[in-house]
């Protein structure tokens, strides 16, 4: 009898044994099923709750980069042209202009550059009325297409405005164009460059609205600035102008050069808003290239505490 005991004994103990290991294997699965869900439901939360890449929790739950702020796109934007001015040679890192007005200045005509009738014609004018210590650099006619240049302004991130004569220009629209797409505005500077005073009415016509023309085929817009040739104008020459769409008439108050640069006025120097001229240049009539000269034009504007503004923003 007893060892008919031992034996219920075991036999029942296999019974517990055989019960668990179910209930073990049960609960694994369970466990796996679970398991599964989540790692699906991550995954659904990952196409459809975002990323689970840079800016939102991945896997190990981490945070991607941050965007970028303001103030950081600011120091980047600084750093490269500070790494851009020792590159190209500058004296000093050209200085940031302010931002733009949200109503630009009120234009009148210089005293002593006015026509009969100039009430009612574009004004000229050789500084703009600002108070900020800004200038504008402005490039004329067209005939040194050199792509370091581009390239220099470029990564300077230095603003200048272009006016342009069609029988310069004509060489290569392209080089233009390319001077466009990095933000320049092209404005009218007629199409041969004549001493327009002495040409009728109608022949100064045909000059102004002509580029106007010549502009709006190859670059795709009519330009509001007009310069008169040598910074020469009579009466016609304004009334053309406006009969053309011309809005205003940008003199300028000091010149850039490869080795100087000269100003109008007594005093020798620079004032806030003043319009700066230079050309498109070479070695063939400088001592020096266009990226001579902007390194020249630079030293002396950063020197005298002033930044280049885009004229377009302020005219």
């Amino acid at each position: 009898m007893g060892q008919v005991r031992q034996k219920d004994q075991r036999v029942g103990s296999g019974r517990r044994s055989g019960g668990l290991l179910r209930r073990t294997r049960t609960a694994r699965l369970v466990a796996a099923g679970l398991t599964a869900a989540a790692l699906l439901s991550g995954c659904a939360l990952g196409a459809e709750g975002g990323p689970a890449g840079a800016g939102a929790p991945g896997a190990s739950g981490q945070q991607g980069p941050a965007p970028e702020t303001k103030a950081g796109r600011l120091a980047k934007k600084q750093a490269a042209i500070a790494a851009a001015a020792r590159k190209w040679g500058l004296a000093q890192v050209p200085l940031t202009a302010p931002a733009p007005p949200e109503a630009k200045p009120t234009l009148s005509t210089r005293d002593g550059f006015e026509v009969a009738g100039q009430e009612n014609l574009p004004h000229v004018f050789t500084t703009v009325p600002v108070k900020e210590r800004v200038v504008f650099l402005t490039i004329d006619d067209g005939a040194e297409k050199d792509p370091e240049f581009l390239r220099m302004m470029e990564e300077l991130d230095i603003p200048y405005s272009a006016f342009l004569s069609d029988y310069l220009v004509s060489e290569d629209y392209g080089y233009f164009r390319a001077m466009q797409k990095q933000g320049t505005a092209l404005h009218n500077h007629t199409l041969d460059h004549p001493y327009l005073p002495g040409l009728s009415y109608e022949e100064q016509h045909h000059q102004i609205c002509g580029m106007q023309d010549t502009i709006e085929k190859q670059y795709g817009k009519r330009p509001r600035l007009f310069r008169p040739p040598y910074g020469n104008y009579n009466q016609d020459t304004l009334k053309a102008a406006k009969e053309c769409g011309i809005e205003a008439v940008p003199l300028w108050n000091a010149e850039a050069f490869t080795d100087r640069v000269d100003y109008r006025e007594w005093d020798r120097d620079l004032h806030p808003g003043d319009i700066i001229l230079t050309h498109f240049r070479g070695t063939d009539d400088w001592d020096g290239s266009m990226p001579d000269m902007v390194r020249q034009a630079m030293k002396v504007i950063t020197a005298k505490g002033y930044a280049v503004a885009r004229l377009e923003d302020y005219v």
